[in-house]
């Protein structure tokens, strides 16, 4: 995606040290270059120094399990396999499945991480991850393509008890968004959702030359890493609804953004009701949850 600032469908039975190369066909197939296809939003990385800095983001400090979304030509992966852990690949393009079975596995056989290295072919969005990691603790990483990039957070946020660490390439204004504190204008659902659960930290900007295709804008390099305290002391069901209620008006004060919540007139004459939502800190929004909890019950 990006010069450097230094500022899916179904899932296969095979694993890639398990799949044979059976035939000319997968052979010819495993060896061709893989296309990009615009379709499924896909920009390869193409430099190594990007994709051994993102690689680097993982510390690796509390669990071993890692997830690579949308590994495509493997330029990430095989920086992550360079590192001891259990790394799940998982791809929907069909055409990335059968080279990174094929070649990319014979050529990168014996970096450190190889023999704990699966490829899974499927949709993140929709796979159930535990199907592949049961209760254990696993990160989270990839070259994300821009289309679906806010619906992978939102799907680590589901699995936030699992997740102690979170790293991964957007585009620029995403990752920002992402990052942003109270008072910015892109401070959004994202922001406070994210940063309810993570510390949230911006790393590098990269630019767009560095991937093919070229890209139109440049990415950003963010890192979550799980608060301690990551449990809500409120009804968290409740404080994401209330988040996302106040920014789908986010111009309206939250007297009238939160209208839907059906409030009672004297909570909603407080002070912080004068408020617009991107003016509330991440641990405002919480408090005011608990005082919502209050008032409903």
């Amino acid at each position: 995606m990006k010069s450097l600032n230094l500022e899916s469908s179904k899932v296969s039975k095979k694993k890639s040290k398990g799949t044979p190369i059976s035939g000319k066909k997968y052979l010819k197939k495993g060896l061709e270059p893989v296309k990009a296809k615009k379709y499924l939003g896909q920009h390869f990385l193409k430099d190594e120094e990007v994709a051994r800095r993102l690689a680097e983001t993982l510390t690796l400090s509390t669990y071993r399990h890692v997830i690579e979304i949308g590994p495509g030509t493997g330029m990430l992966t095989k920086y992550l396999l360079q590192q001891e852990m259990e790394l799940i690949a998982m791809e929907l393009d069909s055409e990335s499945v059968i080279y990174l079975r094929h070649s990319f596995t014979l050529e990168h056989s014996g970096l450190p991480g190889s023999n704990h290295f699966q490829i899974v072919e499927a949709n993140f969005l929709t796979f159930d991850l535990k199907t592949l990691f049961g209760s254990t603790p696993f990160a989270i990483i990839g070259n994300f393509p821009y289309n679906i990039s806010s619906q992978i957070v939102f799907k680590l946020l589901e699995y936030r008890q699992q997740v102690p660490e979170f790293s991964g390439m957007f585009q620029k204004e995403v990752a920002l968004r992402i990052c942003a504190k109270e008072g910015n204008k892109v401070y959004g659902i994202l922001s406070v959702l994210v940063q309810a659960f993570y510390t949230a930290s911006y790393l590098f900007t990269v630019p767009p030359e560095v991937f093919e295709p070229v890209p139109k804008v440049e990415s950003g390099v963010l890192q979550l890493k799980r608060r301690d305290d990551f449990r809500l002391e409120c009804d968290e069901i409740l404080f994401f609804r209330l988040v996302k209620t106040a920014f789908n008006h986010r111009r309206k004060t939250l007297r009238n953004s939160l209208r839907p919540l059906d409030l009672s007139e004297f909570l909603r004459e407080r002070p912080i009701f004068n408020k617009r939502p991107e003016q509330l800190s991440v641990s405002e929004f919480i408090q005011l949850t608990l005082d919502i909890e209050q008032d409903l019950s």
